[in-house]
């Protein structure tokens, strides 16, 4: 018994670390990202998919940072809630899944870094989960253990995103596109659940109040 009380009085100092860690790190879901950067990225060069990932990452931190500082300000301010984050999301997701999957000429391998913009920087990394997840951490743990958690998010999704290229290698150019095509419909299929979790929002908002 001595011995795990020790361990708990030198685990006490970084522990709103850790829980601040792991709920981003869910959030985030770095390997959850991966198919559909692939599917995204499918034909292109390797410096236009690295300029991609930093691109990205970059534009999912600020993101992040800017709504953990101003979040509640802004929605207050703006009357929008998380759910119409949600369903706002899912439907610009929805519309790019569908675009991809039609048949015609191929959308992909055209030199853009856009797409590290949208759909990856967010809302694909830093997205309603996150963004929630943020408000809630800063709440409970502080800004410090909030940010260093964010900080090691990144890293690990920019690390895993920038090695794709190995997955690519040991796919092969048919594994990677029939990947690519599986993971066109997963993109559509998150679309339509980022918006039925924000309608299901909604509504159970509005039958509270009726209460």
């Amino acid at each position: 018994m001595d011995m795990i009380g020790g361990m708990f009085k030198l685990l006490a100092p970084i522990a709103p670390f850790i829980l601040t860690f792991i709920p981003l790190f869910v959030a985030v879901n770095a390997f959850g990202n991966l198919p559909l950067y692939l599917a995204l990225t499918e034909g292109m060069k390797s410096e236009t998919r690295h300029k991609i990932v930093l691109n990205s990452i970059i534009v999912a931190s600020v993101i992040a940072v800017l709504f953990m500082f101003f979040g509640n300000l802004l929605l207050r301010l703006m009357g929008v809630t998380v759910p119409d984050f949600r369903i706002a999301g899912g439907a610009l997701l929805l519309v790019l899944a569908v675009h991809l999957l039609l048949p015609g000429e191929d959308k992909r391998g055209k030199p853009s870094t856009d797409i590290g913009v949208f759909p990856l920087g967010t809302p694909l990394i830093t997205g309603p989960a996150v963004l929630t997840t943020i408000l809630i951490l800063r709440e409970a743990y502080g800004i410090i253990p909030t940010l260093v958690a964010l900080a090691l998010n990144m890293v690990f999704i920019w690390l895993v995103l920038w090695k794709a290229d190995f997955f690519i290698k040991v796919l092969g150019k048919g594994g990677a596109r029939a990947v690519a095509k599986v993971s066109d419909i997963f993109l559509a299929a998150i679309a339509v659940m980022m918006m039925r979790i924000g309608i299901t929002e909604i509504v159970a908002v509005i039958m509270s109040m009726k209460k």
